[in-house]
């Protein structure tokens, strides 16, 4: 891989340079290789076990960019799993209230099975995490949470008993870095910004220490959770591109914000001043759909982090219940800002 020295560079050139051949007569990007057995000898044996070069090479450009040592799985939530079976029988995991439902989804099964505990923890609820740091296994923290965008205090975290897993996918590693601020585990939907497109499922653990990675990439073998060829070298491709879009994303998020803060039909804007995720809530349920079914621009859809702006009524799905019930979600795209607020303007009407 590419001999620069990635210390030298600013995240945004990292992001573009690492991961990359660095032999003379390789190609310039690192190819997809969809194969799954090698010859024997050094080297790649079985794809499963050993990776493939296009995995090796998106574990490298995220690693270089978050820090620590990167593992591709097939989905975000097979990251959280991952993270999950490092734990003994019996261990606690401290969760946000709002946060990811799929990541809830798993505790909540585990703690029905009687493998884990679960403590839940309002994110403003400072005392109540600190004491998490120090009582529980592990403190999974979302900052910005999802869908709420609430802030949590990562460093105050660290150091303590508990072992502290920070999913990232909002912030990406371009936002924060949070090994950096002594957590010990990141996870990553790829499927959202870092691929950026919506068109691939797959995560990535980022481990501090070599080896608790070792472990993760252990737990990825054993329950089989490995990346598709295509879609470890569409999350690479998209990663080139990530700083470009969460720039021009985010520049847009923040004006839309502001604007729609100033809208009387907007009871409440939820903006971390950063990012290219927006929550507002507006007065019910049916007022939330309404605009969701008025946007044209703007698509109704599931997911976010695309160069395409989605909104979605959180609440209305399995899980997210709790979630007030006219929050919107807004993940803003790519395209022309004012056209974005024309077609907000439009709905909100």
């Amino acid at each position: 891989m590419s001999s620069v020295n990635l210390d030298d560079l600013t995240p945004r050139s990292r992001a573009v340079a690492a991961g990359r051949p660095d032999e003379p007569g390789e190609p310039l990007n690192t190819p997809l290789v969809p194969a799954s057995t090698y010859l024997a000898g050094a080297g790649f044996r079985y794809a499963r076990e050993d990776g493939t070069p296009t995995w090796a090479a998106l574990e490298e450009a995220v690693g270089a960019l978050e820090g620590g040592h990167a593992t591709a799985f097939a989905s975000g939530i097979a990251t959280a799993a991952a993270v999950l079976d490092l734990l003994d029988v019996g261990a606690e995991v401290a969760v946000p209230v709002y946060s990811y439902a799929g990541t809830r989804g798993l505790l909540d099964h585990a703690a029905a099975k009687g493998r884990l505990k679960v403590r839940r923890i309002e994110p403003s609820d400072r005392e109540g995490w600190l004491a998490a740091a120090r009582e529980a296994d592990v403190v999974w923290v979302e900052s910005p949470t999802n869908p709420t965008l609430d802030l949590i205090d990562i460093a105050a975290l660290t150091g303590n008993r508990a072992r502290v897993v920070v999913d990232n996918t909002f912030a990406t590693p371009l936002g924060q870095q949070p090994l950096s601020l002594g957590a010990d585990i990141v996870v990553h939907s790829a499927t959202k910004l870092i691929g950026g497109h919506s068109d691939l499922l797959l995560g990535l653990t980022i481990a501090a220490d070599e080896g608790v990675a070792g472990e993760l990439r252990d737990a990825r073998t054993r329950n089989g959770a490995t990346p598709g060829a295509l879609e470890a070298w569409l999350a690479l491709r998209g990663l080139r591109t990530l700083p470009v879009r969460l720039a021009e994303q985010s520049r847009t998020a923040a004006l839309l914000a502001e604007r729609l803060g100033e809208h009387p039909a907007v009871t409440k804007v939820r903006y971390p001043g950063q990012g290219t995720m927006i929550a507002f809530d507006l007065a019910d349920a049916d007022a939330a759909d309404r605009l969701c079914a008025s946007l044209r621009l703007i698509r109704h859809a599931t997911s976010l982090g695309g160069v395409e702006s989605i909104v979605e009524r959180r609440a209305m799905w399995p899980g997210d219940a709790h979630v007030p019930a006219g929050l919107v979600r807004f993940s803003v795209g790519l395209e022309d800002p004012e056209d974005l607020w024309r077609d907000l303007a439009q709905a909100l009407t």
